[in-house]
């Protein structure tokens, strides 16, 4: 399995951007998703996520400015990202536990807010 994370670049400040996770194949039907990002010298942190549910659930910094979605059809899951800030600035990574303990992480596509 393959996630194929892209979509990042450089954006001023207020700006938007829309994240893309691709799956090699039917990976996230029924599994967690998540969207995490690494600034750096921070730790890795998750700002939104898909229960297996389909709930979402969204880190306090990025509520109400970032949107997680999935398309089924095109084994695809969405990020996107509203009023950016020169914080949100790091590598976002995708990742769905695919129904494993480790799961499957995506290369990570780099966001830079600038102001």
């Amino acid at each position: 399995v393959q996630l194929q994370a892209s979509g990042g670049g450089l954006v001023q400040l207020g700006g938007s951007l829309r994240l893309s996770c691709a799956a090699s194949e039917n990976i996230f039907s029924g599994n967690v998703i998540a969207w995490y990002r690494q600034a750096p010298g921070k730790q890795r942190e998750m700002v939104a996520g898909l229960s297996s549910g389909r709930i979402p659930i969204y880190a306090d910094s990025v509520k109400g400015r970032f949107t997680i979605s999935e398309d089924r059809v095109k084994n695809t899951v969405y990020l996107q990202m509203n009023s950016l800030k020169p914080e949100d600035t790091a590598v976002y990574y995708c990742h769905t536990d695919g129904g494993t303990e480790s799961g499957y992480w995506g290369q990570g596509t780099q966001v830079t807010v600038s102001s």
